[in-house]
């Protein structure tokens, strides 16, 4: 059935047929062909997957992060990152950075985050005379500490798939998250030094006006926060959190920023139910794939294979990050996370790889894919804000992506980085 599955699946890519649907044919279609199961099996796994409590938190994170994002606490977020670092080298490719580790503990959407700080600091950069096609790189690489940085959308997929605890993954992402971050500023830095980007001496810092900024942004600040101690301390679950997160973003819009009216929150809805019902069609259709792989044993199988032919744990973990960033260059995030996760959850069991360093991983392997083509989804966004192709953008994102890959195998051989309580 697997290969049966496995090439329908691929068909159906090439012929440009939506993931979620591609993978509810392809499934179907290997039942039906190969007739081992009643076809009764893949409508029910469809239904089956999404019966579950914790991915209630799903659609209440990203209705948070679409209420806190599209007002004005969105663009004090901004503002604050800009009067911390514009005024260094690169300072205003790192003002992206630092908007990016913000709204990573607001919105946990790379594609969001992209939208919003695109929108303000691309031309905000061309303006100072920063390349097209470094802003295009930026934008679209720094997004990606989103999904490290709880609350992650993809680590409660990992959750839903590996059987981890969904807190657990949200405490161990901070570490690697700031570590992104911090690569990603100095990439700046050093880019804009080596390039010689438009550059103004350093000014006289405005305390007053950095602690005005930094008490309009105090409540967007205060997030992350409230989220790590909840969850840190067993105060909530991290669905609970979710709703608490949309109180929060609603108190905070209509109280202290006053900007909050019905058309805003109208369309924060609409932009959820959109957003959600895209990831649901996903999960569903990775259920009926995922149970046909079990069903062949393809997960065993394959960590034989692994065991036998590499040996070494180390060769093991390498060609795990190998296959992760391949299919991540060509699936979306969660479609990618839904189908290796079965696949290689076994195999970090059988060579003693700690199940969250595992989802760690693989988040940020496939993060990595958003902003490499072909498919580069903060890239397609990144660049049709920039108005340039993403030909010319590749030179551009080099620096990015060996940034992100020294960090990869930073979280893969190093476990101290992912460590969680």
């Amino acid at each position: 059935m697997t290969l049966v599955m496995t090439l329908v699946f691929t068909l159906l890519l090439i012929l440009a047929v939506p993931v979620g649907y591609a993978l509810i044919i392809s499934s179907t279609a290997a039942i039906i062909a190969t007739g081992e199961v009643p076809a009764t099996v893949a409508l029910l796994k469809l239904f089956q997957q999404t019966q579950s409590f914790p991915l209630i938190a799903i659609p209440f994170f990203i209705l948070a992060g679409a209420l806190m994002m599209t007002g004005q606490m969105g663009e004090h977020l901004i503002e604050f990152a800009n009067r911390l670092v514009a005024r260094y080298r690169g300072g205003l490719g790192q003002a992206t950075v630092i908007g990016a580790t913000v709204f990573g503990g607001v919105s946990g959407s790379a594609v969001a985050s992209a939208s919003a700080l695109g929108s303000i600091m691309i031309p905000w950069q061309r303006r100072a005379g920063y390349p097209a096609p470094f802003c295009a790189a930026l934008n679209s690489s720094a997004p990606i500490i989103d999904l490290m940085i709880p609350p992650s959308i993809p680590m409660i997929l990992y959750a839903l798939v590996s059987n981890v605890s969904i807190g657990a993954l949200f405490l161990a992402g901070i570490l690697p998250g700031l570590l992104l971050a911090v690569a990603f500023l100095a990439v700046c830095n050093i880019v804009a030094r080596v390039r010689a980007f438009p550059y103004s001496p350093p000014e006289k810092l405005d305390r007053g006006a950095l602690l005005r900024g930094v008490l309009w942004a105090l409540p967007s600040l205060l997030m992350p926060v409230f989220i790590v101690i909840t969850l840190r301390f067993g105060i909530a679950t991290p669905t609970e959190v979710s709703i608490i997160a949309c109180a929060y973003a609603l108190v905070v819009s209509g109280l202290i920023y006053r900007d909050l009216n019905l058309k805003r929150v109208y369309v924060s809805i609409l932009s959820t139910g959109v957003i959600t019902g895209v990831i649901m069609l996903v999960i569903m259709g990775s259920a009926p794939m995922g149970w046909i792989m079990t069903f062949d044993d393809i997960p065993s199988v394959f960590a034989e294979w692994a065991r036998e032919t590499l040996q070494s744990k180390w060769l093991i973990i390498l060609a795990m990050n190998v296959i992760m960033l391949v299919i991540g260059t060509f699936l979306d995030l969660p479609p990618a996370i839904l189908l290796l996760g079965p696949i290689f959850v076994p195999l970090a069991e059988e060579i003693g790889l700690d199940l969250v360093q595992l989802g760690l991983i693989m988040v940020l392997n496939c993060a990595i894919g958003l902003y490499t083509p072909p498919v580069g989804t903060t890239l397609f966004v990144s660049c049709s804000i920039a108005g340039v192709t993403m030909g010319s953008t590749l030179k551009d994102l080099a620096p990015f992506l060996i940034a992100s890959l020294l960090v990869l195998l930073a979280i893969s051989y190093i476990p101290a980085l992912t460590l969680h309580f």
